[in-house]
């Protein structure tokens, strides 16, 4: 497990650099020192500084084109096994987002089913033989409406559109942004576990893992995010950025409202993944604030504006023990 260095205040360029890699998170930090109208070398300094303080770039597969159906999952432990449980769960290649939440007494991850395939290997077979584990309960992910490659709003704010705009990738001339129909082959799992661990790897490293030439891992990095199936997320302690009072929510909401309530809280910019779900509570999303008053304040005036929102739970998030990426971060 790395071990994080302390890390405790941001300045401008700290924060544009986050904010350019939340739009590119391959940009060359060239281009990325003309945005933000430093040197390259200082923009390099910074990415090192912010990498010890646990920043990470990692590439994602978009979880319908990898074949993938997720589930979250939450578990009610007892505290003696909580933190043991979670790392272990952390080291799972399948699972992302394990987080302790509720004082310690409950866990929630996200894992990664086949399409098609019962989720036996954890829901049904691994989680019942595990010792300290009380209850649980598991929603599919029906859609994404916030989260994946549409980046938390605390992550952005920083640069201006001109300065986005600089940064923005497109696709190269003339190539078709139309989803490709077919799997990953093996290579482009190779490429994918490779980028799992850093996604800013350089082209000889990805080579290497591949097989590939550099021109071939160029071209198909090019596909692959042209067409949807590759995204770059930017993992982060996000109470540098001000959210040091997260919650994850439970919402119930009738299914004849539940999309547009579910667009509606997408745009907030208090919640950082917002997705709907199987189960008795059909949507859920985390909040991050500055404080519990300003959560308190979100709950009773944004959230109370919906009344199309039945019930709601809430559950503050204590440790991010795992993020998006295949290794085990140590986010407090």
């Amino acid at each position: 497990m790395a071990i994080v260095k302390e890390m405790t205040t941001l300045d401008e360029v700290d924060r544009g650099l986050i904010h350019a890699l939340n739009i590119d998170g391959r940009a060359p930090f060239t281009r990325i020192g003309t945005v933000l109208g430093v040197s390259t070398q200082t923009v390099a300094r910074r990415y090192r500084k912010l990498r010890a303080a646990g920043l990470r770039v990692v590439g994602l597969p978009d979880p319908d084109r990898a074949g993938q159906s997720q589930w979250v999952v939450r578990l009610t432990v007892t505290t003696a096994t909580a933190q043991k449980l979670a790392h272990a769960l952390a080291r799972r290649p399948d699972t992302s987002w394990v987080k302790l939440i509720s004082g310690g007494t409950e866990i929630l991850f996200v894992v990664d089913v086949p399409h098609g395939a019962a989720a036996k290997s954890i829901l049904l077979h691994d989680l019942p033989r595990t010792s300290g584990i009380t209850g649980s309960s598991a929603h599919l992910v029906l859609h994404t409406y916030r989260g994946g490659p549409t980046a938390w709003h605390g992550h952005r704010g920083v640069l201006d559109a001109a300065q986005r705009d600089a940064l923005d990738w497109s696709p190269p001339a003339g190539r078709s942004e139309s989803r490709a129909v077919s799997g990953f082959s093996a290579q482009d799992r190779a490429l994918l576990t490779a980028l799992s661990r850093d996604g800013r790897a350089g082209l000889a490293e990805l080579a290497a893992a591949t097989g590939w030439s550099q021109a071939t891992v160029t071209r198909r990095l090019a596909e692959l995010r042209a067409t949807g199936s590759l995204f770059f997320d930017v993992e982060f302690d996000d109470t540098l950025l001000g959210a040091t009072t997260r919650a994850l929510l439970w919402m119930s909401v009738a299914p004849a409202e539940l999309d547009g309530v579910a667009r509606a809280l997408a745009e907030h910019e208090e919640l950082a993944f917002v997705a709907a779900t199987t189960g008795a509570t059909n949507l859920v999303a985390q909040a991050m604030c500055a404080d519990p008053v300003a959560l308190h304040r979100y709950l009773t005036t944004r959230l109370a504006a919906l009344p199309a929102i039945r019930t709601l739970e809430s559950a503050p998030v204590l440790v991010t023990v795992k993020a998006a990426g295949r290794a085990v971060n140590r986010l407090v």
